[in-house]
């Protein structure tokens, strides 16, 4: 326990308690918030299709956001799982699915993978979530095995 007399190993204790209990609660609620959870499906990664027309499918686009709470974001970091609850909904109708979604430690405070038809449907629910102010994103196109084996049957 500490003391008030900043005893550097009582502080360090408190250190070492403080971020179990924060990575224990981070994968607990993380657990909690997908666990069976039907837009989180058991596909094989990578392999998730969207119907173009009958006999005709397509690959959606995968991307990967690395996220970090705003000032904002951070003061209300309870309504966290929620958040991204109400954003899953609001974009599905849009052809977007989450893919999974973590919560981290480090640079970034959460890592969030999805797919979208096209680079300006993923742009626009990003802009629309960054907009609310809880979050900024950076994000990446994601390149599967066979997207990636067409790539470089282009290349010169």
């Amino acid at each position: 326990m500490l003391t008030g007399n900043g005893d550097p190993d009582s502080i360090g204790l408190m250190k070492i308690k403080t971020t179990g209990l924060i990575l224990a609660l981070c994968f607990f609620g993380a657990a909690l918030c997908f666990a069976d959870d039907p837009r989180m499906s058991t596909s094989k990664p990578n392999e998730s299709k969207s119907k173009v027309t009958p006999g005709t499918e397509k690959v959606k686009p995968t991307y990967i956001s690395l996220v970090q709470f705003t000032d904002k974001g951070i003061q209300d970091a309870k309504q966290t799982t929620q958040r991204v609850a109400a954003w899953a909904a609001k974009v599905q109708s849009m052809g977007v699915t989450i893919k999974q979604m973590y919560w981290t430690l480090g640079q970034y405070d959460q890592v969030c993978i999805f797919e979208a038809p096209d680079d300006e449907t993923a742009a626009s629910v990003l802009l629309a979530a960054d907009m609310l102010g809880n979050i900024r994103t950076q994000t990446m196109r994601a390149f599967t095995a066979s997207e990636m084996d067409k790539i470089l049957a282009k290349v010169p």
